[in-house]
């Protein structure tokens, strides 16, 4: 899961390195459109639906917090 939530992330914003342990929205990594972006394609990779209220910056942060929301929406 880890290896496609990077490939995901890379994909969205290639000029980073998402695989540092940083939070990537107050590095400015990833912004709120981006956000929204990843949403889409976390719930088309894994055929699950984020609830709105799960849209907050924390859930998208670091590769754990996305791994987190993934697990609470079913994903292993």
């Amino acid at each position: 899961m880890k290896e496609q939530i990077i490939e995901i992330l890379t994909n969205l914003r290639p000029e980073f390195d998402f695989t540092e342990d940083v939070d990537f929205i107050e590095e400015g990594m990833i912004d709120s459109l981006d956000v929204v972006n990843l949403v889409a394609e976390l719930e088309l990779t894994y055929n699950i639906n984020i609830d709105g209220f799960d849209v907050v910056p924390e859930n998208f942060s670091t590769i754990d917090n996305i791994m987190k929301l993934l697990s609470k929406n079913g994903v292993k």
